[in-house]
């Protein structure tokens, strides 16, 4: 079965451009709202980096949730579309000085550290403010997770978060410092995830670390989870809500919360991944010596991921019920990888046919270039269609 797009609205829509169907991501924040619900303190925050445009931000920040963030960019995008800062969390190995004076002048929730020295530099900019800011730690927990190698964040090996071994040693220099306060501990493992036993792995470390602090007296407030929900990217019209109720029902029977913790999510793709289409027009349809090319106005400048991480999108012709041929489905940038999807069936092709690229509202439209100076795609909701 295919989407449902308003195609009359879309013939008189220069292309491409991103669709977002509101009805569907209203339906997921509900869903997200009753399953988080559940339980008592889970909170929810909506991880900006995934799509920040102004107007699903802002029916985001009507469902309740909170924002992490990883930039001062997004901590001003969350603001502008209504957040409240006192729901907003700063991640981020690379924080800036400007970025963390605008994170205390706004006296957001917390920072999110990610080592000693950024430690010492948000205790010295709170310092010339005569603020305190809140932290908490991000420790990597060195759990594996199901998912591609480029979105594992979790391993030793990787950038972000603070060893282990080295987490008590930097909470009690947080507790000599007189100008930041150690609130919780955050973890992240990765993206993509749709294997229940990697966060009961992570459920598991955190109650091992968690029993190691309270030997040495140290009590933790808030624990912070991360996300890493994935979506089903085969089957956008068939499972277009993630499994929220399995992914609350984990940490809630695995994860041991001591009384009056809260635990924190920041989810990103599983909130807004298939309420996304970037919608395309075939431009040629070519015939080469062993293949049949079907040639788009969109690319990997508008939607990334295809080149970077080969990952699957559904595509549809939507303009088009005729029978089934194969195309190599690429765009016109002048790059070999510029290529979303090689062999695969589509209804056949004419010049001006409209095609759906699916489950593109996660790190689609949010990491568009103007690569060969091609102007970024433009983003609508269904609220602009009618």
């Amino acid at each position: 079965m295919k989407g449902v797009f308003p195609l009359d609205k879309f013939n008189e829509t220069d292309t491409p451009f991103y669709y977002y169907d509101t009805d569907l991501l209203r339906e997921t924040l509900r869903t997200i709202n009753t399953e988080a619900g559940k339980y008592e303190g889970f909170c929810v925050h909506y991880a900006v980096k995934a799509n920040a445009n102004p107007k699903i931000l802002n029916v985001i920040c009507q469902a309740g949730l909170g924002a992490d963030c990883v930039s001062g960019g997004e901590i001003q995008a969350a603001i502008n579309a209504g957040f409240s800062s006192s729901k907003i969390v700063f991640a981020g190995v690379g924080k800036s000085d400007k970025e963390i004076n605008l994170a205390i002048d706004k006296d957001i929730f917390c920072f999110n550290v990610e080592s000693v020295p950024e430690l010492a530099v948000i205790n010295e900019i709170a310092a010339a403010k005569g603020k305190v800011a809140r932290v908490a730690f991000r420790i990597n927990p060195n759990v594996g997770a199901h998912t591609h190698a480029n979105i594992t964040t979790g391993l030793a090996e990787n950038k972000f978060g603070i060893a282990m071994e080295d987490m008590e040693d930097i909470i009690g220099q947080a507790e000599d410092m007189k100008n930041v306060k150690f609130v919780g501990l955050h973890f992240h493992i990765g993206s993509q995830i749709l294997d229940m036993g990697d966060f009961v792995a992570l459920c598991n470390r955190i109650n091992d670390l968690q029993k190691q602090l309270e030997a040495h007296h140290v009590t933790v407030d808030n624990i912070n989870v991360g996300g890493g929900l994935g979506i089903d990217y085969t089957h956008p019209n068939k499972v277009s809500v993630p499994d929220f109720k399995s992914y609350f029902a984990t940490y809630a029977r695995h994860l041991k919360l001591r009384k009056g913790q809260m635990l924190h999510f920041e989810l990103g793709r599983s909130v807004v991944g298939q309420c996304g289409s970037l919608i395309s027009r075939v431009l040629y349809v070519k015939q080469g010596t062993a293949k049949q090319f079907a040639i788009l106005d969109a690319g990997m400048t508008d939607l990334i991921r295809p080149a970077l991480y080969q990952a699957y999108h559904k595509i549809e012709n939507i303009s088009s019920e005729a029978p089934m041929q194969t195309y190599d489905v690429v765009g016109p940038i002048c790059e070999s990888s510029d290529v979303f999807a090689k062999a695969i069936d589509l209804n056949e092709c004419h010049r001006g046919d409209l095609v759906a690229i699916r489950s593109a509202g996660a790190y689609g439209e949010i990491m568009a270039s103007q690569y060969n100076c091609r102007p970024l795609p433009k983003g609508y909701i269904t609220e602009d269609m009618h």
